[in-house]
């Protein structure tokens, strides 16, 4: 089993920043993926950044050049640094681990955006 817990969320104001963390634990394969969804309000949850365990980053097209995900294998945690906030950012994250046809979900964070 995977647990995963999520921290850093908040309330910021638009244009401000957040770093979300997310620690792995249990089962933990050397080949993962990690990656950050959210779910807005009234909304599908959506895929937001992803990081492979050899580095490989993929990013939503709303989120480039905004938010950067890395992770610390070591560690077996993944990171979201969120700049430029806006409010249609506003949602629960939720941290994900896939792993061996498995997907593991953290229970969210909440990032509020002020305008």
């Amino acid at each position: 089993q995977v647990q995963l817990v999520e921290s850093g969320g908040g309330l910021v104001q638009a244009g401000g920043s957040l770093r979300l963390s997310c620690a792995a634990s249990g089962s933990i394969f050397r080949f993962n993926t990690m990656a950050w969804y959210r779910q807005a309000p009234g909304k599908q949850r959506e895929l937001v950044a992803a990081i492979a365990s050899g580095g490989r980053t993929n990013y939503a097209d709303s989120v480039k050049g905004r938010f950067t995900i890395s992770r610390d294998n070591a560690k077996n945690t993944v990171y979201l640094q969120m700049n430029s906030l806006k409010p249609e950012d506003t949602g629960v994250y939720y941290c994900n681990l896939a792993q061996s046809f498995m997907n593991y979900w953290g229970k969210g964070t909440l990032v509020t955006v002020s305008s």
